[in-house]
């Protein structure tokens, strides 16, 4: 039997499945508080022990691991144009697993690059102009980049026809540079792929180790990615498994709410975007306001804006928000605390899902009362998983209820969310083993992703 170890090393928890992927069958999982202020091997060895102890077996297994310890990854992206080329390495940054610090446009100069350098990324991914266009500044931004000095990593995904002289520039300099494919090879057309991949690459090779999370040099080896990238990998195998037109993940954690989904577009959408930035079919937004410890307030923020709140609800969730804030790993035990718990994760989820998806309105042009759709569409999306801790450790119905309940009053406020989805709770932690797994092992991977629906819990709309 070949069985594999698939670990997460998340902010709060450290989850490990183990797969055998003779048969593609889940063998069991396990979750530990991650250990952030030792070592962070310091839970996998727990881990290890607690499943060779249920399994009868000696845990020499093969470990793959993602991270979003440590604050994950952080990635600044630079371009030649807010609307265009800015936007679309935007886009990609986030679908890559990145938490999005900064996005700057045009040419930089010394106040810019001080502001930039001051949000500490972890990469920079430097893009501009289309192939054959605009070269001048990129050009100029990889020489104001070159001479900070700086040693964070570069992914240059811009113009085609000046890569390989922008990627000297940052040879000389001594800065690690890595070159993909143009992010935005003509208008409307985003290329995620090359660019994703390449700062996985820099997040593996300079980022993960830098962070110094673990004094051994097995984490080092093991870890193949930023979390929130490889459970994107795995909502995509999700997605090629389903019938329906879509899939949408969203994963509550203690600092940011994740949400990812793979969508069928809509031929006329697309059509109608072409001229600035296409939508991705596979997509993913951070919040990084929007967490149920370190970011519990950010959740009342958003809420009281978004009038999400009943009335009176505003100071006991201010209050609620202190200790956990002060206090990230409070372990909720009261039936009270698990309330409070609950109420700001359907609040988080609310909110992040209505940034994730469109909206649709009401315009007048022309005298004529038109409706216009923006930003992506998940009304046909047929199936909605929920993780997180919270999500987790509540009851199945509890669970669903929280799910839907995000859901609930939308209608009003025109939102493109999903339409009557089957509810899924992952709490089996599958969908990081199936991104872990999906380039080398792809029929395990695919049998994972259809057994989410019977390893977790899933609810049914009447």
């Amino acid at each position: 039997m070949t069985r594999i170890l698939c670990v997460d090393f998340g902010s709060t928890y450290t989850k490990a499945a183990l797969v055998d992927v003779d048969s593609g069958a889940l063998v069991a999982t396990a979750s530990h508080s991650t250990t952030i202020g030792t070592d962070l091997m310091d839970a996998l060895d727990v881990l290890r022990a607690r499943l060779a102890e249920r399994t009868g077996e000696r845990p020499t297994w093969e470990v793959r691991a993602c991270s979003s310890a440590g604050g994950g990854l952080r990635v600044a992206v630079v371009g030649n144009e807010q609307l265009v080329t800015s936007e679309a390495g935007h886009r990609v940054a986030l679908s890559s697993g990145g938490r999005v610090v900064a996005v700057v446009s045009g040419t930089l100069d010394a106040t810019v690059v001080t502001e930039l350098r001051a949000a500490r990324p972890d990469v920079v991914l430097l893009v501009g102009g289309t192939n054959g266009g605009n070269t001048r500044v990129l050009r100029a931004n990889a020489q104001a980049l070159a001479a900070t000095g700086d040693a964070t990593p570069v992914v240059v995904a811009g113009n085609a026809s000046c890569q390989a002289e922008v990627a000297a520039v940052f040879e000389q300099a001594g800065t690690p540079c890595v070159v993909a494919d143009n992010v935005l090879p003509e208008i409307g057309v985003v290329c995620p792929g090359p660019a994703r991949a390449a700062i996985r690459e820099m997040f593996v090779r300079h980022v993960i180790g830098g962070k110094h999370l673990s004094r051994q040099e097995e984490f080092v080896r093991i870890v193949r990615g930023a979390t929130p990238d490889l459970v994107l990998r795995g909502v995509e195998v999700l997605a090629g498994t389903q019938q329906g037109a879509g899939v949408a993940v969203v994963d509550v954690g203690g600092a940011t709410t994740d949400v990812h989904s793979v969508v069928e577009l809509d031929p006329e959408d697309a059509n109608l975007r072409r001229e600035v930035v296409s939508t991705l079919p596979a997509s993913r937004t951070v919040e990084g306001d929007l967490g149920v410890r370190w970011n519990a307030a950010g959740i009342v923020e958003a809420a009281v804006k978004e009038g999400l709140l009943a009335g009176g609800e505003e100071p006991a969730l201010r209050s609620a928000a202190r200790p956990r804030i002060a206090e990230p790993g409070l372990d909720a035990g009261s039936p009270g605390e698990q309330s409070l718990d609950q109420r700001l994760a359907i609040l988080a989820v609310k909110v992040a899902l209505r940034r994730h998806s469109g909206r649709a309105q009401v315009v007048v042009s022309s005298g004529n009362r038109l409706v216009e759709r923006t930003g992506k569409d998940l009304r046909e999306v047929t199936l909605l998983v929920g993780s997180g801790g919270v999500l987790r450790h509540a009851k199945p119905r509890e669970a669903h209820t929280l799910l839907a309940a995000a859901l609930d009053g939308h209608g009003a406020g025109a939102w493109l969310l999903p339409e009557g989805p089957r509810l899924v709770v992952d709490r089996a932690y599958v969908l990081a083993a199936v991104g872990l797994l999906a380039d080398d092992y792809p029929e395990v991977a695919v049998a994972l992703a259809i057994q989410l629906e019977h390893l977790g819990d899933t609810h049914v709309p009447a």
